[in-house]
């Protein structure tokens, strides 16, 4: 069953085939969409653009989301390479810096306090605004948090602000985009290895911990997380939005627990 059949949609936040992003666009082009990547810069291209390749993605295209004039060059390639149209979005971006997820939370700096909420919040709502012409048919809107949104998770730090910022983006944006048929939701995973995962201290214990302390005492996979996406993309979801989907193997239930 083609759940995304005729579908078109950009994947923002693949940089390896380690990412959630990438497993999010193989379940979408196995589903049957046609898809468009971004990634941060010409360096980035070079691991990306074989990605693209692997998919036959149309677009794949350096786009960093903290540029209004790379933003508005990468949609209006979309707009012109999926004439008119597209119905989904997926984003699937974060940033902090190390030092900011070091240490104590109190010694967070202003201008890395910042930066993590501009790439990792803000930024949904300027792909969501620069999408809205371009889903005259409604769509669905998707990003990537964590329990650290509503937890104190070690070594997260700043992050954990951020993904709760980013969380009610989603509750906002949902009720801005609604009457578009435009649904916005979020999808909290478990932790995945991925590049950005490793650069928090301690990762390595945290994913034994999740482990051994989930409901299904195990890790969830990128493949999972993917599979989650498409229920959420799809018609399946059609009367889900504002809602952050756990997709952790039940650690969130969970009190006291060190993910």
């Amino acid at each position: 069953m083609k759940l995304l059949k005729g579908k078109t949609g950009l994947v923002f936040g693949v940089a390896n085939h380690w990412s959630i992003a990438w497993g999010i666009a193989q379940a979408a082009v196995e589903a049957g969409a046609r898809i468009g990547l971004n990634c941060l810069d010409e360096k980035a291209l070079r691991k990306v653009a074989p990605l693209a390749q692997e998919i036959d993605a149309p677009l794949c295209l350096p786009c960093n989301v903290l540029d209004d004039e790379q933003l508005d060059t990468f949609f209006a390639e979309a707009e012109r390479v999926f004439d008119g149209r597209i119905d989904f979005i997926v984003h699937s971006l974060a940033f902090a810096k190390r030092a900011d997820l070091a240490g104590r939370f109190v010694d967070t700096t202003r201008a890395g306090y910042s930066r993590a909420m501009e790439v990792s919040a803000h930024s949904v709502i300027e792909l969501s605004r620069r999408a809205l012409p371009l889903m005259s048919d409604g769509g669905s809107i998707l990003t990537l948090s964590y329990v650290g949104a509503e937890r104190v998770i070690p070594n997260y730090n700043v992050m954990g602000p951020a993904k709760a910022a980013l969380e009610a983006n989603v509750r906002y944006l949902a009720n801005d985009l609604g009457p578009h048929g435009i649904r916005v939701n979020a999808i909290s995973a478990g932790p995945i290895k991925t590049l950005a995962a490793s650069g928090i201290p301690g990762f390595r214990t945290m994913l034994k911990a999740t482990a051994d302390a989930a409901p299904l005492r195990r890790n969830v996979t990128q493949a999972e997380v993917g599979q989650a996406a498409l229920f959420l993309l799809s018609e399946m979801g059609s009367a889900v939005t504002g809602e952050v989907l756990h997709v952790d193997g039940g650690t969130h239930v969970l009190a006291g627990v060190a993910h």
